[in-house]
């Protein structure tokens, strides 16, 4: 028989936010059902109840027709209930076979953990998934891609899976590795598990889910067959207004100026050398496959990294980073691609988060930081960026991925750089707060920024850049013209050269 999964009037309250307001609907086995909501939608803090990390201020979930209430995420996992979230819950140190049955290690007769059969069945594991990495290889030696693709071999280990949640699970993957996530989920439908999918990527909605069930600001909107409604429609019934071509509608920037950066023969441990130049007002794309080097050659240019070779130029003079601060001081910005790891300090609330690259410009010559200078930072930025937020106060990790993100962009900002570095700043951010940060993007090109753009997303990297780099195999495979790219093209040079 097919499981099921039933919402009954969950209510969800936080300090200043209905987060989730009396949300009702069924998931069924056998079918892969879409959630689709801007950000603050509700959608992970629904997962968030589901799993046991929150307990719903009103309301009820079954399963099977039994009600449960799970008190942690130890319990839903007992229970058969796995939620991949965007942020990893991996254990760094351990290898891959002993985070997929972390907890759970095979034994002897003799009561002694078997790690060789562990790593047999990981193997077995990862076979299925066509993934070249060993089950003894240290899980912190691994790329992004690799670590989320374990998080997702655990859960796919557990026998007593009912229901499985997917929480944007391909922004750090490659084509090839979602390729293999797919097929694992259409084997997970084929055995009547229950499938959850967010997304933001309509391109994957479209490709492996069967329904969309759509959020706004907290409530459930509607379920819907994801082929019977136009993209456009699900669109418009998340986010209540028309979007139309996000790229088309954008009042770009016209007018280029001189050379702002030069970067010349730039290499790292991670990166051959790297040449290229930006100009002010221009918005230069960095496209390529998930480690063609992109994100290393900016680390090496702002200080991140150790750089071997090269120089860097900025308003011709030649300047030298020993460290992001450095950088920062010279007018370089990076917004990092992992917002949890590099981006936001999660202890902190709003306030502090904007204003942690200020405290030399919020203290006098005794260093005491001004509160009030604090204050007005804080303000600034959420009214310039719209983040939305009960209060300056409010914890950043309360907020949702897209307002998190802003929060970044605004403390980048605050510090007045030359030119700012975004790396993938849309990952894991709806269509809806994506077309603000489209628009915020063009007005920092026609103030004069120099903006470097690295996104994975085609269209993206497309619409938005003046300039296209296409990186391949940790060095640059080519340059495209804004007027001249297709995706055809980037793909064509990511992958296999001129």
């Amino acid at each position: 028989m097919e499981s099921v999964l039933e919402f009954k009037n969950i209510s969800k309250f936080f300090p200043g936010v209905k987060a989730l307001d009396h949300i009702s609907f069924k998931a069924y086995g056998g079918e892969v059902l879409a959630f689709l909501g801007e950000n603050g939608a509700g959608k992970s803090t629904l997962l968030k109840v589901l799993n046991g990390d929150y307990q719903p201020d009103e309301g009820k979930y079954l399963i099977d027709g039994v009600e449960k209430h799970f008190q942690s995420p130890h319990q839903a996992i007992e229970e058969g209930i796995s939620v991949i979230y965007q942020e990893r819950q991996i254990l760094l140190e351990l290898s891959v076979a002993e985070n997929i049955f972390l907890g759970r290690m095979p034994v002897s007769r003799f009561g002694i953990i078997d790690t060789a059969k562990a790593n047999r069945m990981a193997e077995a594991i990862i076979k299925d998934f066509g993934l070249p990495i060993s089950p003894t290889a240290k899980v912190k030696d691994l790329s992004i891609a690799y670590q989320q693709m374990v998080e997702i071999m655990k859960a796919y280990s557990r026998e007593n899976l009912k229901v499985i949640c997917f929480d944007e699970p391909t922004a750090s993957l490659s084509d090839a590795e979602i390729d293999a996530l797919f097929e694992i989920i259409k084997k997970l439908k084929a055995e009547k598990k229950i499938v959850i999918y967010v997304s933001h990527r309509m391109n994957e909605i479209q490709r492996i889910t069967d329904k969309v069930a759509i959020f706004k600001d907290g409530k459930y909107v509607d379920t819907v067959d994801t082929h019977a409604v136009p993209e456009e429609q699900l669109i418009k019934m998340m986010v209540g207004r028309d979007l139309g071509d996000v790229y088309k509608n954008l009042d770009k920037n016209k007018v280029i100026g001189d050379v702002l950066l030069e970067v010349k023969n730039v290499s790292s441990d991670y990166v051959k050398p790297v040449s290229f130049t930006l100009r002010k007002g221009e918005v230069l794309g960095f496209s390529g496959l998930v480690g063609a080097g992109r994100t290393e050659v900016m680390r090496a240019i702002i200080g991140a990294d150790k750089m071997r070779t090269g120089e860097v130029y900025l308003e011709g003079k030649k300047i030298v980073n020993h460290s992001p601060k450095e950088a920062m001081d010279n007018g370089i910005v990076l917004v990092p691609e992992d917002r949890k790891l590099q981006g936001i300090i999660s202890n902190l609330s709003v306030e502090g988060n904007i204003n942690i690259s200020l405290l030399d410009k919020n203290s006098n010559h005794f260093g005491i930081i001004s509160s009030r200078k604090e204050e007005e930072a804080a303000e600034e930025g959420i009214k310039r960026f719209k983040i939305k937020t009960p209060s300056k106060d409010k914890k950043i990790v309360e907020l949702s991925g897209g307002n998190q993100q802003k929060c970044i962009v605004a403390r980048g900002l605050a510090t007045n750089p030359k030119v700012l570095i975004l790396d993938e700043p849309t990952k894991g951010i709806d269509i809806g707060a994506k077309s603000e940060f489209y628009e915020m993007i063009c007005e920092f090109a026609k103030k004069g920024l120099g903006v470097i753009l690295i996104s994975s997303e085609l269209p993206e990297v497309i619409g938005l850049s003046d300039r296209i780099i296409v990186m391949r195999s940790l060095q640059v495979a080519g340059e495209v013209e804004a007027s001249e790219a297709t995706e055809d093209r980037l793909l064509s040079l990511g992958m296999i050269g001129v």
